[in-house]
């Protein structure tokens, strides 16, 4: 079982940049990790993964050139840094583990969720 805490959300203004953080319970280096958000009345949407090296990492395209995922497996924890942040980021963000390594695009792929962390963006 791993649980997962998600932290670095906030309220920022068009433009500007946070950084969320995922820390894990347990030892995920060999795991996946993905980052999802959900708007109010909308579904589920994938964000960003990174396999368990680190080596591949993979962009929704609302977000590429704008959100950048790494991971520190040392320290059992993945980040994303979002920079040029519009109104249509305002979602809660989640992190979760995919226990196949491979960081899919798909929410049913992940085992693993986190509670989540608030991001709004005024205009």
């Amino acid at each position: 079982q791993v649980q997962l805490v998600e932290s670095g959300g906030g309220l920022v203004q068009a433009g500007g940049s946070l950084r969320l953080s995922c820390a894990a319970s347990g030892r995920t280096s060999s795991y996946g990790m993905g980052w999802f958000r959900q708007a109010p009345g909308k579904e589920r949407e994938f964000v960003a993964g990174i396999s368990w090296s680190g080596g591949s990492t993979y962009y929704a395209d609302s977000v590429k050139g704008r959100f950048t995922i790494s991971r520190d497996n040392a320290k059992n924890t993945v980040y994303l840094q979002m920079n040029s942040l519009k109104p249509e980021d305002t979602a809660v963000y989640y992190c979760a583990v995919d226990r196949r390594g491979v960081a899919g695009r798909r929410s049913y792929e992940y085992d693993y969720w986190g509670q989540g962390t608030q991001v709004t963006v005024s205009s």
